[in-house]
């Protein structure tokens, strides 16, 4: 039997840069299971394999540099992709791979996760890698997606005052003087009542949020509140608006988060296939 292939638009493509993580609660895999629940069609260039589980990474290796150019290359002659985004990349080399290959594609927004280390504290990026974030990726990245610790280091990395801890706006001022259009600053790390996150721009902020915060402590929460800003972005909505349902989409799969293992919770990026479930079944 042959079946007839409707002749419609394919979902927004969106290619993702980050490393692979077996248990399914952050990078690579919560990046496809972002951008597909949100009605993306992922790709996905393998930067690092991980030994992990949900309590901590164990162990990092990266992919070879010019394999990393080939995986994107491949890809983007291939398809027309979207958005952009990037998560743990796993070395200088490959920080410098994936910055040439995207300055080929100056047009396609890119939201950059600087995963600097995993929630128990394994460190995953040294000075030397992050001084090559800050002088290859942050002059091409759209929207730059920090926790306030992560914010607190990179602009601690750029300013002469290394005594001096600024405050997170003056934080998000140095990272667009380095070149990115627009930071995001997530408050998890902070010990406000609610979880407070601000967009800055060239001008400031542009918008602030607050959220309840949710008990328990979360795998992946961040490459999910990334990928969905990238989803957006890839069906054409602004910034603004992009970081609003983002946000909205992530609290929503922490809220429906569940303990599969010993270690951290995990969004559900799915949780409204089992909302509908339930609702059928009532």
């Amino acid at each position: 039997m042959t079946v007839a292939h409707a002749a419609s638009q394919p979902p927004p493509i969106v290619l993702s840069f980050a490393a692979s993580d077996p248990t399914g609660g952050a990078g690579l895999q919560a990046d496809i299971l972002t951008l597909a629940s949100l009605g993306c069609h992922p790709l996905s260039v393998v930067t690092a394999i991980t030994v992990q589980d949900t309590a901590g990474v164990e162990a990092v290796l990266p992919i070879d540099a010019a394999w990393v150019a080939d995986q994107a290359r491949a890809l983007l002659e291939d398809m027309p992709v979207a958005a952009f985004k990037l998560g743990m990349l796993g070395s200088v080399e490959v920080i410098a791979a994936i910055a040439e290959v995207i300055s080929d594609y100056p047009d396609i927004p890119v939201v950059l996760d600087p995963v600097l280390a995993s929630g128990r504290g394994d460190q995953f990026a040294d000075e030397e890698m992050i001084e090559a974030m800050i002088g290859l990726l942050l002059p091409q990245t759209t929207l730059l997606t920090p926790n306030s610790l992560e914010a607190r280091r990179l602009a601690q990395e750029m300013g002469e005052d290394a005594g001096h801890e600024p405050d997170l706006a003056g934080c998000a001022r140095r990272l667009i003087d380095a070149g990115c259009e627009y930071v995001l600053v997530t408050g998890t790390h902070e010990g406000t009542p609610q979880v407070i996150n601000t967009l800055y721009g060239s001008h400031g902020a542009v918008r602030t949020d607050r959220w309840d915060r949710l008990p328990g402590s979360y795998h992946g929460s961040g490459c999910t509140l990334a990928s969905a800003i990238a989803a957006h972005f890839a069906s054409g909505v602004d910034v603004a608006e992009a970081v609003m349902g983002a946000q909205e989409y992530t609290w929503r799969t922490l809220a429906a988060g569940f303990r599969p293992g010993m270690g951290q919770f995990i969004p559900d990026r799915l949780f409204w296939s089992r909302d509908e479930d339930e609702e059928g079944t009532s």
